[in-house]
């Protein structure tokens, strides 16, 4: 079983930055894509951006320019810069991972809440 634990969160103000990190319990080098949703109450989870096994990053319209995924290798963690942070990306981010062997497999973190406030 793969565990998966964002931190990073927190309150911050329109213009602001945070950057959350993720952190796995297995090689993030092992998966074949990780990425990063949000989810506000009453609505569906969404993407906000992924990065798969290639290094291919595909992102949010409503992010792009904004966010940024990354990932160190060393540190065994994965990234989401969050800049120029408006009061609609207030949501609670969930980190995932993904692994395509055996079977399709896919891991989440607990969430962590940003908040922006305006």
């Amino acid at each position: 079983q793969v565990q998966l634990v964002e931190s990073g969160g927190g309150l911050v103000q329109a213009g602001g930055s945070l950057r959350l990190s993720c952190a796995a319990s297995r090689d993030i080098f092992s998966f074949n894509a990780m990425g990063w949703y949000r989810q506000v109450p009453g609505a569906q989870r969404e993407l906000v951006a992924d990065l798969a096994h290639g290094g291919i990053t595909n992102y949010a319209d409503s992010v792009k320019g904004r966010f940024t995924i990354y990932r160190d290798n060393a540190k065994n963690l994965f990234y989401l810069q969050m800049n120029n942070l408006k009061p609609e990306d207030t949501a609670v981010y969930y980190c995932n991972a993904v692994l395509w062997v055996p079977a399709v497999q896919q891991y989440w973190g607990q969430g962590t809440q940003v908040t922006v406030s305006s």
